[in-house]
Parts: structure tokens; C-alpha cells; sequence
């Protein structure tokens, strides 16, 4: 399981939408989508 699956599976698991969580990174959607997608991780 790659990092961004694992992030993609606990944010599902929480209930966030990527907006959400976002949200309580202080990052935008798009961040945390490239994470979830093996974009960049910074």
C-alpha cells in the first residue's frame, strides 16, 4: 500500500471529503489530492 492510498483509506475511513480535510491541514483540495494520487508529498 503506497502512502497516498494509506491517506486515501483514512481519510475515507474518518468521513472527510478531501475539502475537509484540507480544511484541517490548512492546504488546499488540490494538496491533498496529489498526495492521494502519488503527486508531490510537500
Amino acid at each position: 500500500m503506497t502512502l497516498g492510498e494509506k491517506i486515501r483509506t483514512l481519510r475515507q475511513r474518518q468521513g472527510y471529503t478531501q475539502e475537509e480535510l484540507a480544511q484541517k491541514l490548512y492546504v488546499t483540495r488540490m494538496a491533498v489530492s496529489k498526495w492521494e494520487n502519488g503527486g508531490s508529498l510537500r
